[in-house]
This record gives structure tokens, C-alpha cells and sequence, in this order.
């Protein structure tokens, strides 16, 4: 009799992502001509830029031809990639991270998910709320947690993010062995100063604790005193595992491109005490389990880096980032706080009522999909995320809706 792995049974219902589906089809079966804007999920909506898409070209005509054909790449990514990664992304703030250190991937979600895998078990992990689903669910699955009370799991320390301490973890008051840290934040749209990630690195580095620092969305800040990474930290080498997406920076989120960061001096422990280097412990679990992304979508990431790719992803990121100012002033104007928007294409608006029917009043009254904040943990009852992955165009229009709707 074959068995399941009795840890998926402690998943909630059903995924955030699946309700809000599930609600728009319905709508849009009752009113199939509401002309439905999005500003829930954040998948991009501008094409990808032009220095991107002439490198897939060649690319593929390099693998049109038996002098230039390649097949298997290696699983960590090629060196092009790797060392423009190290050089542009890293040296360049002053962070001392070597192309080796670099690993190329499918999705900054995948990492998220997949890294956990090298850590034992009855590790205590702490999770900020609201929260990205993938870092609870991952770890409920791992079977790192107890079940699910009154929406939150057994096992799993909360650290909540509110408007009391600007939607920042602070650190928290029990041993944690891993934590997971994201800024600028999913779905808060809150980004930590370098004061408060030095913060973080002096606790974990005295914890012998591990930070996961998803930085996916680190191309949209814009004030200059922000860090783009960790590693802009002194000491965070040691106690960091850092991930990065292009699929918001350059619009990838259908050719799929991502890399994690493992620097070399970054540990943790064995069973007798005796410190690992997990730069090799995921290198075997990266060339184990995965065959590498593919060369044209890792030359196309490359074109990121060229001067035309700097300007035309400058220019997208602006682009939704003046869509994002224009959501959060809207909404400042019915007098609903918010925070994000600035560093950040999220915004996180406090409804003052129900996550879920203010969703629903967006979506009846509006014909506008937000996600309600619900769904990403419990602090996150009466807000709710607004994306602004759209055209300016929907998004005005958007805002008039919703002006009409609240009023």
C-alpha cells in the first residue's frame, strides 16, 4: 500500500491564489462584460525588453547551427551569466560576491522552496506575518510544523509585521534557527534600512542562525539609501543565502530566470557540532536535481546587464513604479492607509473591514482584483495587496472605479 506524505494533509484548503481564481471566474461567468482589471497577482504585463528579446534571437540561431549548437549547460548556470551576475548586481555596491557563489535557476519561487531541503527538520523557523504562502507552505510540507490553528501552524515562530513597526520583523524573543526575510516586501511593499538589516545580521551571526533574504524586487528601489542586498552588510557572508528573479525586473516571468546567491563563508552546523559549508551542500542538491536553464533565456538575462538592457529595464521598472505611486495616492485620497509604492511595485492598503469582503466589493462594484491580505497571515486581516503590474492606462481606470466604489 503506498502511502502519502501525511504533511501535505496539514495544508490549508486551498491556496490564496486558487480562492481569488476561483471568485474571478465566477464574476466573470455573471458578468462576462464587466471588463475585469487586474491588480492582484503579480505577473507583469509590459513586453520584454527589446536588448532581451534580440539576444533570444541569436541565441537560438546559435542553436541552429552544428558549429554553434550546445546541448546540457552547466547546472548552475553558465559563466557569462554567473560573472555578470557577480560584477553588476554585487561588486559593483561594494558587495564581495564571486561569480562562483552564484547559481542560476528557473524561479526565485523554486529556490524558495527548494533550499530548505539541505536543513534538518526540527529546525525552528521564523516567519514574518504576512508572509509570501511559499515560505509557510514549504516548510508545512517539510514537515517542519504542527498543524494549523486559528490560521496560524504549530511549530513555526510569527514575527508580525504592522503598522506599529512599519511592517518590519523585529528580532525575534525565542531561539529561531532560520529566518526568512524579504525587502522590499511581498506583500507589504515594506523595505528594511541598513540599520535594521545590520540588525538582523549581528542577531543571527550571534544565534548561529541562518537569513533566507528573498530580494526579488530589489530593482524597484529607488531611494539611494536603501540596500539592494544583504551582502551590503558587514558580516552578512556568513549568515545569508540570498535569491533574485528577473521576472519583475525584465519581465520574465514566462521565460523563467532567477539565481541564488551561497556565499562560501556561510555555515551551518552538523549533529556533533562541527561547521558545513552549505555552498556545497546545495551545489550537490542544485546539480542533483536540476539539469540547468536553458542558453537562450540565460543569454537573454544577460542583455539585462548590456547598456541597453540597464536603460530598458530602468525604464520598466519606472513604468510600474509611477503606476504604483498613482495606486497609493488613490487610495491615500479615500483616506485608506498605506504603505509601499514608493521602493516597491506592491501596495498595502489598510481597508479598516474584512480582507476578504473588501476583495469582494472591489470585484463586485469595481470589476477589480486586488489579493486580500487574509491570505497571507493573520496581521494580514483588513488589508489587502494591490499590484501595479499594468498598463497606466487600466490603472487610471482602475482607481476611478474603486473612487466610485468607496465613495
Amino acid at each position: 500500500m503506498i502511502r502519502i506524505n501525511p504533511h501535505y494533509q496539514k495544508l490549508q484548503a486551498s491556496y490564496l491564489f486558487a480562492d481569488i481564481a476561483q471568485r474571478v471566474r465566477a464574476f466573470q461567468q455573471r458578468r462576462p462584460d464587466a471588463g475585469l482589471i487586474r491588480l492582484g497577482i503579480g505577473d507583469v504585463t509590459e513586453p520584454l525588453p527589446p536588448a532581451c528579446v534580440a539576444a533570444l534571437h541569436a541565441a537560438v540561431d546559435e542553436l541552429a547551427q552544428a558549429d554553434t549548437f550546445r546541448g546540457y549547460g552547466p547546472e548552475q548556470g553558465y559563466d557569462f551569466l554567473r560573472e555578470a551576475i557577480a560584477r553588476h548586481d554585487f561588486q559593483a555596491r561594494g558587495a564581495q560576491i564571486d561569480a562562483d557563489e552564484v547559481f542560476v535557476s528557473d524561479g526565485a519561487k523554486c529556490d524558495v522552496g527548494n533550499i530548505q531541503e539541505i536543513f534538518a527538520t526540527d529546525i525552528r523557523v521564523a516567519i514574518p506575518d504576512p508572509v509570501y504562502p511559499v515560505y509557510v507552505d514549504t516548510n508545512v510540507m517539510a514537515g517542519r510544523t504542527g498543524a494549523a490553528v486559528q490560521g496560524r501552524y504549530q511549530g513555526l515562530v510569527y514575527l508580525p509585521c504592522t503598522a506599529a513597526n512599519g511592517y518590519v520583523p523585529q528580532l525575534p524573543d525565542q531561539p529561531v534557527d532560520l529566518i526568512y526575510l524579504c525587502s522590499p516586501n511581498n506583500p507589504t511593499g515594506a523595505t528594511m534600512t541598513r540599520a535594521q538589516l545590520q540588525a538582523w545580521v549581528d542577531w543571527a551571526r550571534a544565534a548561529k542562525a541562518l537569513i533566507l533574504f528573498d530580494a526579488a524586487y530589489e530593482a524597484f528601489i529607488r531611494d539611494d539609501g536603501l540596500p539592494h542586498s544583504i551582502y551590503e552588510i558587514p558580516g552578512a557572508r556568513e549568515v545569508a543565502i540570498e535569491m533574485r528573479s528577473y521576472s519583475k525586473t525584465a519581465g520574465f516571468t514566462g521565460l523563467r530566470c532567477a539565481y541564488t546567491v551561497v556565499p562560501r563563508d556561510c555555515m551551518a552546523w552538523c549533529d556533533t557540532g562541527e561547521p558545513v559549508a552549505l555552498h556545497g551542500l546545495w551545489t550537490r542538491r542544485h546539480t542533483t536535481k536540476f539539469n540547468g536553464v536553458s542558453y537562450p533565456v540565460q543569454r537573454a538575462a544577460e542583455a539585462v546587464y548590456s547598456p541597453e538592457g540597464r536603460q530598458q529595464t530602468r525604464a520598466l521598472t519606472d513604468g510600474y513604479l509611477r503606476n504604483a505611486q498613482a495606486i497609493r495616492a488613490g487610495f491615500q485620497a479615500l483616506g485608506l492607509p498605506c504603505t509601499g509604492g514608493d521602493n516597491s511595485p506592491y501596495i498595502w492598503v489598510d481597508t479598516g473591514r474584512d480582507a476578504w469582503a473588501f476583495f469582494d466589493l472591489l470585484l463586485d462594484k469595481a470589476a477589480v482584483v486586488c489579493t486580500p491580505g487574509a491570505g497571507f497571515g493573520r496581521c494580514g486581516q483588513r488589508h489587502v495587496r494591490i499590484s501595479a503590474f499594468n498598463s497606466q492606462a487600466n490603472v487610471e481606470a482602475a482607481m476611478q472605479r474603486i473612487a466610485r466604489a468607496l465613495a
